[in-house]
């Protein structure tokens, strides 16, 4: 099978998705595109077993916050081994509702990325087997990679302008 081209897979998705897929892109020559939560798992799933793309390998998925936008995009990064490409599909949730379907029933690899983006995004996989921390204590009450705290701690004595001399 020929490498496909981003233009091929766009057009393919174009006639079965339309205006479901937005946002199309292509930093650095990776095919890059959005779509809603609603249609993830179709998406997903026409990529996996189209046979002229075949989009075999889930090869990440993981978040991005975006405070300033109330906003958490989850990010996958699949790999068609077959046709020598790549792509990568976000879908931007609300923060106060980051919940989004679960891809593990279609690549068994998903389940421990998605419990990593639980643990530190906070992010709900609707369906998944077993939603659980995988690396943080079970204790700790906050997601970590969330934009949600200040860089630095205000009470720390060492920071203060006056001790350098500003």
């Amino acid at each position: 099978m020929a490498k496909a081209t981003n233009t091929e897979i766009i057009d393919l998705l174009g006639e079965k998705f339309g205006e479901q897929l937005f946002d199309v892109t292509e930093p650095y020559g990776l095919l890059t595109f959005s779509t809603t939560k609603d249609r993830i798992i179709d998406v997903l799933t026409f990529i996996k077993e189209n046979g002229k793309i075949d989009f075999n390998f889930l090869t990440d998925i993981t978040a991005v916050h975006y405070p300033e936008k109330n906003q958490i995009a989850v990010v996958y990064h699949v790999h068609s081994m077959v046709g020598g490409v790549r792509a990568r599909i976000k879908v931007f949730i609300h923060e106060n509702d980051p919940t989004i379907p679960t891809a593990s029933t279609l690549w068994n690899a998903a389940n421990w990325m998605e419990r990593e983006t639980y643990d530190f995004f906070g992010v709900k996989f609707e369906g998944h087997p077993d939603l659980r921390r995988i690396l943080n204590m079970d204790e700790l009450g906050v997601h970590p990679m969330l934009k949600q705290y200040p860089l630095e701690d205000p009470n720390r004595v060492d920071k203060k302008d006056e001790y350098f001399g500003r």
